[in-house]
């Protein structure tokens, strides 16, 4: 029978395909025992699912490049390394071998056991940490029983499910999912910016489908609108063919727009700059036209390693950016690594009560002096090879900047000094991702040459609302007015000061917000290159001069449904 669900709309496509269910995980296991010379055989099964777990996602992690490997990596490095936890494995051992359960029970008890310490703590961090225990868990419990959980022949179906992590995003589109539907998530979620990128279709917050829907049953699912429609009827498929045909024609339109200038209808030039932090990612920014690489992350070099990259490595990495991007300007972000960063090196302090507020950033350089030393004199290095810039994660303060600036200056000197050729002059910006730094910003200002204004981070902070948190996600929003106008502010006294400012979070990569941002006053956009085109699209169909005019009425807005009218008209 047929029957139609409201979601979320997080990812935009059009999907048909059979409904595959999977249920919220929860390992409903009866307790069972093994006798005293089955122990040494529940032990090796155990192990050898926790293998078999370990070696997929390695397996996964070796094929993953650019974007996606920062996105899908940094969980499955969380998930391998709760995988290598003593406290898990230790505890699972003792269960089997003094209490004689099954691997299947002995998981069961360890997991509550964990997950109860984590859910007793006052700590937002921790309590969200239960979905990755959950993930590493089920994944164990799949592999003890691969015949019956896995997710093989999935191949034109698509997955309703509770939530869905990053990691498993790039495996479930690889298996053949052709769309993704969630009771729980967030369309500002991880999942649901990997999911974007992958071009996979997402709808969150569709509960009622998941109560309802059963495995094999027809389904069609509009990541656009968030519309999920159960055996759908004539109507519904050619609606869903109508909208198939217009995102293919909308593929093709966007294709041939790579070579178009990023120019308003008005005549006003705007720059696209590239969000990036691997070759593969440089490529696809010199291909489609971007101006340059306004956020080279550089956090890559770091993770999934157990030793820190040394200042050749780090050269040659930053070097090859600036070679491929062929005189455009490379914008090399310092380390921004805390401890909510799956790090093996022992950079990030572990178990910092409050990762999101703890030692990251450029905080974490200046307590490590010969690591900020390193990368700014490989950096400087590559400088000799074309235009970079050097970008200053999570600033607060003046002192900050004015630290860095000066180690810049000693360590250009140095090197001189050892026969390197480097710029004569690489300019220094500040991340405006602290409300602190945007209002403190007329102290310093004139001690940075550029800006650039980090908005998932900003909209965090200032709105004190986790984008992961699902109790929050009418909460997390852009389009709050305390948003919009620290953004004005911000982009107003930059230009005023002759400094250039660009946005570089994910509000610049969509094409909805791209109006505002204008009207505000943004010349400079920064965005993965996956939605370079649909941006430049939507800039070219805009008036700069008619929503400058707008914008007076835009700052008059009192919540964040007068923005959206505004954005609307």
């Amino acid at each position: 029978m047929r029957q139609v669900f409201q979601g979320l709309g997080a990812s935009r496509g059009s999907a048909l395909g059979r409904a595959r269910v999977r249920l919220p995980h929860a390992l409903e296991v009866a307790e069972e025992h093994v006798g005293a010379d089955e122990v040494e055989g529940e032990l090796a099964r155990l192990h050898g699912a926790i293998d078999q777990v370990r070696t997929g996602m390695h397996a996964l992690r070796e094929r993953l490049h650019g974007a996606l490997a920062h996105e899908v990596g940094e969980f499955l490095d969380l998930h391998t390394l709760l995988l290598d936890d003593p406290e898990l494995l230790q505890g699972l051992d003792a269960l089997i071998r003094t209490g004689r359960y099954t691997a299947d029970y002995a998981l069961r008890l360890q997991r509550d056991r964990i997950v109860s310490v984590f859910e007793a703590m006052d700590d937002d961090y921790f309590r969200t940490r239960v979905d990755d225990i959950d993930q590493v868990i089920g994944r164990i419990h799949a592999a003890l029983h691969r015949h019956v959980t896995d997710m093989a022949g999935v191949a034109g179906e698509i997955l309703i499910t509770d939530n869905v992590a990053p990691a498993e995003l790039a495996q479930l589109q690889a298996q053949g999912v052709v769309a993704i539907v969630t009771a729980g998530g967030s369309t500002l979620s991880h999942s649901a910016i990997l999911a974007r990128s992958l071009h996979l279709p997402l709808v969150v917050g569709a509960t009622q489908a998941l109560q309802k829907a059963n495995d094999g049953d027809a389904l069609i699912v509009d990541g656009g609108s968030g519309l999920v429609v159960l055996e759908p009827g004539p109507d519904d498929l050619r609606e869903h063919r109508t909208r198939e045909r217009s995102y293919i024609r909308e593929r093709k339109e966007l294709h041939r727009l790579r070579r178009e200038p990023t120019r308003t209808r008005d005549g006003h030039d705007i720059q696209l700059q590239a969000n990036a932090e691997s070759r593969e990612d440089v490529a696809e920014a010199h291909a489609l036209g971007a101006t340059g690489i306004g956020l080279y992350r550089t956090e890559f070099l770091f993770l999934q390693r157990h030793e820190l990259p040394d200042e050749e490595e780090q050269f040659r990495a930053y070097r090859d950016v600036v070679l491929g991007m062929s005189g455009r300007p490379v914008t090399i972000r310092t380390l921004d690594l805390g401890a909510d960063k799956a790090d093996r090196t022992g950079l990030a302090l572990r178990d910092e009560p409050n990762p999101a507020l703890g030692l990251r950033g450029v905080r974490l350089s200046m307590a490590r002096t010969g690591l900020l030393d390193t990368q700014l004199r490989a950096a400087l290095r590559a400088s000799g090879y074309g235009p970079l810039r050097i970008l200053v994660p999570m600033v607060t303060s003046r002192e900050e900047i004015a630290a860095v600036r000066t180690r810049i200056k000693l360590l250009g000197r140095e090197l001189r000094t050892q026969g390197y050729e480097i710029a004569d002059y690489v300019p220094l910006g500040a991340m405006i991702e602290v409300p602190a730094a945007a209002l403190a910003l007329p102290g310093y200002i004139g001690k940075v040459d550029f800006l650039s204004i980090g908005t998932n981070d900003l909209v965090q902070y200032l709105l004190a609302a986790d984008r992961n948190n699902e109790a929050l996600v009418d909460l997390y929003t852009p389009l709050h007015p305390a948003v919009i106008r620290l953004l004005r502010d911000v982009i107003r006294l930059a230009h005023a000061r002759g400094k250039s400012v660009a946005v570089c979070g994910e509000m610049a990569g969509d094409p909805a917000f791209t109006p505002l941002l204008l009207a505000l006053g943004l010349t400079e956009f920064s965005l993965h290159p996956g939605t370079l085109l649909e941006v430049r699209r939507r800039i070219r169909e805009c008036d700069l001069a008619g929503l400058k005019a707008r914008a007076p009425s835009l700052m008059r807005a009192r919540d964040r449904a007068d923005i959206e009218a505004w954005l609307s008209t």
